[in-house]
């Protein structure tokens, strides 16, 4: 199968619900369709409560749809058990949040490691150097023994990038990663995620409620009502 032409992320009619059997029961999302090629840089919007979060949790493996496939990389994910979606996610998936999550005690340099390390169960060299190089590529080679609590928003969400880029995902998941930043720093983290996109093929669904930053995704979706519009 051509991996050029093959979606990295594919929903087919994916329909989620919550308490579901419960009188509470409720359905957020109603039959999305979405495919992601690669390369490509899609913005996903829409108000607070249709249903982005729900999606965005299902295409990064953190939950399950309720009915309808998801597929990742052409591979069928819906009847995985949770040990081989972790797998699955922590090799083919990177995510970026409003929040960094970042581990403050620790160094610019053993956050980005943090992935690796995970993985592989230790550090070594090589895993250093791939942080090092991440580093480099995002601007903060000057700070990566800096604990992370004492770098700016903007340095922290950049680290966060970084991290997320360990592994070489083919896809990242960017939830509002600029929303708590000042705009200048909100579109230092943009551009990095653009250049990050065109320099490495990876395939970007960022969701923001920013109108400007999303016209300069090469797409927009719209969540309306747990419906995909666009």
């Amino acid at each position: 199968m051509d991996e050029a032409l093959t979606p990295v992320v594919e929903l087919r009619q994916v329909r989620k619900s919550f308490n579901v059997g419960l009188p509470t029961e409720v359905e957020v999302l109603h039959g999305i369709d979405l495919r992601l090629m690669p390369g490509q840089f899609s913005a996903v919007m829409g108000p607070s409560g249709s249903g982005k979060s729900t999606l965005l949790n299902i295409v990064g493996l953190l939950d399950r749809p309720t009915q309808g496939q998801l597929l990742i990389q052409g591979q069928e994910t819906t009847a995985m058990d949770d040990a081989a979606l972790t797998r699955l996610r922590g090799h083919t998936i990177g995510f970026v949040f409003q929040y960094h999550h970042l581990i403050g005690a620790f160094s610019a340099l053993e956050n980005v490691m943090l992935p690796m390390v995970g993985l592989k169960g230790f550090p070594d060299a090589t895993l250093e150097q791939r942080a090092l190089g991440l580093l480099e590529s995002v601007g903060l080679s000057p700070w990566k023994d800096t604990p992370a609590a004492r770098l700016s928003g903007g340095q922290q969400q950049r680290v966060a990038v970084a991290r997320a880029l360990a592994m070489q995902p083919a896809l990242l998941l960017a939830d509002e990663p600029t929303g708590n930043l000042d705009s200048k720093s909100a579109d230092a983290v943009f551009e990095l995620l653009r250049q990050v996109n065109r320099d490495h093929g990876t395939a970007v669904l960022f969701v923001t409620h920013n109108p400007d930053l999303a016209r300069r995704c090469d797409t927009t979706l719209m969540v309306v009502d747990g419906l995909m519009q666009g």
